[in-house]
């Protein structure tokens, strides 16, 4: 009994630090993704259009690591394994949505997101973003 819960609290920790290397993935890919740097954009300029999108990213991220999670193999390794590689299908998802977004629609879509004004585009983005980390979750489902 005693092995079980401490073999299920190491797996809960290996899960963790994967969902959250995950994010930080999905933080970089965003920083890729817009000009400037994103702890600059967001954090000293408080641009609301970049936190908009990196907080749709983070989300899609985290759904797509609990989806995975949740219909895991019994195997940790198998279930590991599928996370790790649907979390990065999930992230390549995500930015070919963007470039797909962004060839779609005016302008350069990365410099709309670092705008410091306010713009719609920023929640279509978000929603692109979110949206395609959801078809992941389904496929994996």
């Amino acid at each position: 009994m005693l092995e079980d819960l401490l073999s299920g609290a190491w797996q809960s920790v290996v899960f963790g630090v994967v969902g959250v290397a995950l994010m930080a993935a999905g933080f970089l890919l965003v920083d890729m993704l817009t000009p400037g740097r994103l702890r600059e954009l967001i954090w000293v300029r408080r641009n609301g259009n970049a936190a908009l999108l990196l907080a749709a990213n983070q989300l899609g991220i985290a759904g797509i690591v609990f989806t995975a999670i949740l219909t895991s193999y019994s195997d940790f390794t198998k279930g590991l394994a599928s996370t790790v590689i649907f979390g990065l299908i999930g992230l390549l998802i995500m930015a070919l949505a963007f470039f797909v977004l962004d060839l779609l629609t005016p302008g350069r879509l990365g410099e709309i997101i670092c705008s410091d004004e306010p713009h719609p585009a920023a929640r279509v983005s978000a929603a692109t973003h979110f949206g395609a980390a959801l078809i992941v979750c389904a496929c994996i489902a």
